[in-house]
């Protein structure tokens, strides 16, 4: 939903994938039905040396890059007394690590660009959770990424500052069109100010805001949470 929207504002877009290809390729041909150009890369974003071949490739097809969206993520649950070792290296390496390795390869594409040094940078928007701001005790290696993240946003748009920005967009419960509310679910928007959950457009439009206005942000998270974060 990002991309689209993002390609519907007239952004050329490049499709991070891992292993779902078939979707990625897809998504990059309606982009490129809107008028604009895709290509989909396969990426793992835990593999430092996969994310620079694949700002290599983005960098020879398109000479610059003005936006980074780090949407990638994992998400399961473990009680404290069962998280293993593996657990956490897992969700590290792709909520954080991933993150950073990202953000590093596209600020050294958009500081220099094609033909050398720009006197204007772009930006980065990581995708984190409301989880990186509120505790949930059967996810703390999670919640704990995520927090991490934010932190790393801040840092970034410090270091990068003044010619990158650099924000964070928290998702709260957000429902797919397909996805069928369970108990649990309902009880999470029970609790929300706004009493239902959110849309991927919702999601979108807090990026496409971040990306084509707001040029006096940066080091912020955006909760898009119908307020649960108040809660």
């Amino acid at each position: 939903m990002i991309a689209l929207t993002l390609a519907r504002a007239g952004a050329d877009v490049v499709v991070n994938y891992n292993r779902s290809e078939a979707e990625a390729r897809a998504t990059a041909r309606e982009i490129a039905a809107r008028g604009v150009e895709s290509v989909a890369i396969r990426a793992d974003v835990a593999r430092p040396k996969q994310v620079e071949v694949m700002f290599r490739a983005t960098q020879k097809r398109f000479g610059r890059l003005d936006l980074l969206v780090n949407n990638a993520g994992i998400f399961f649950p473990a009680s404290w007394d069962k998280l293993s070792e593996k657990d956490w290296d897992r969700i590290l390496s792709v909520n954080l690590k991933g993150a950073f390795f990202c953000a590093q390869a596209a600020a050294r594409l958009m500081l220099g660009g094609k033909t050398g040094r720009r006197t204007s940078g772009g930006q980065i928007i990581n995708i984190s959770s409301l989880g990186g701001l509120q505790a949930w005790p059967g996810y703390m290696h999670y919640c704990a990424s995520k927090a991490a993240l934010i932190m790393l946003t801040r840092c970034l748009a410090k270091a990068l500052a003044p010619r990158i920005r650099v924000n964070s967009v928290a998702p709260g419960t957000i429902l797919f069109p397909d996805e069928e509310q369970d108990p649990q679910i309902e009880k999470i928007i029970g609790a929300t100010p706004l009493k239902k959950p959110g849309r991927p457009e919702d999601i979108a439009e807090m990026v496409l805001f971040l990306a084509t206005s707001a040029e006096y942000v940066t080091g912020q998270v955006f909760a898009v949470d119908g307020g649960k974060s108040i809660t």
